[in-house]
């Protein structure tokens, strides 16, 4: 088992460093009544047409994609008020930051690691994101699945990743609010937490990803831990002959 540190701080960014449903709940009163429904089923939606564009091979940028979900979620609660959509996507470019997230990548920082985002999102939008938050001064380096045209978890985006790291995967501490994206990261060998800020039951038991509710408890796990705690594909995986 790898017991030397990690290097790189590494963060998805949608769910981990931004509410991706602070932009409906800034607007909730333009939204109206089912304004909660309509930011749960968009997100939904923009996470299921990245995995179904993967399958396909119909790669989309992760803008129009979240687009694409967003016309779904409006129409399926009878909202086709172009105002009101280009509202949300205004939001969407200026989401809010998780409150734990400017100490947490400080705290990487100031224990000698780098800091990377690594995301299905353009660099654009990535850049926007980070500027709005007021956190591009705490992040070294974004790396955007966009110039391989395929979408997490394909396992082609985390080699892909780690190489633009410069790093090994056992190198990079990766932190998902997405239980999936750590199993994935897992799966490729980099050392992954589960960021379960909603305390969502254990997924994937294929994996071993241990959890944790928010990023200033990863950083105490990263920090601290004298032995591994990020996930490794599990023993029981190993089928019999």
């Amino acid at each position: 088992m790898n017991t030397t540190p990690p290097t790189i701080a590494v963060f998805d960014a949608y769910g981990t460093l931004f509410d991706v449903h602070s932009a409906v709940a800034r607007l909730a009163d333009t939204v109206g009544p089912d304004a909660g429904r309509i930011s749960e089923l968009w997100r939904q939606k923009q996470l299921e047409y990245t995995w179904t564009r993967s399958l396909m091979q119909r790669y989309a940028d992760f803008w129009q994609v979240t687009e694409e979900a967003l016309d779904h979620a409006l129409a399926s609660f009878g909202r086709r008020d172009e105002a009101v959509r280009r509202a949300l996507l205004d939001a969407y470019q200026k989401l809010d930051a998780y409150p734990d997230v400017r100490e947490a990548l400080d705290g990487y920082r100031r224990q000698g690691l780098r800091v990377a985002v690594f995301s299905n999102a353009t660099t654009a939008m990535l850049s926007a994101a980070l500027n709005a938050a007021g956190l591009d001064d705490l992040v070294d380096t974004v790396y955007s699945v966009h110039a391989l045209e395929i979408f997490k978890p394909d396992v082609r985006v985390y080699a892909a990743a780690a190489k633009a790291f410069g790093v090994a995967p056992s190198s990079i501490a990766f932190h998902s609010s997405n239980g999936w994206d750590a199993a994935g990261a897992a799966s490729c060998g980099w050392r992954a937490l589960w960021i379960n800020r909603a305390g969502r039951p254990q997924e994937y038991p294929w994996m071993h990803v241990p959890a944790v509710p928010d990023l200033g408890q990863a950083l105490a796990h990263v920090t601290t831990a004298t032995v591994p705690i990020f996930g490794a594909i599990r023993n029981a995986e190993r089928k019999d002959a």
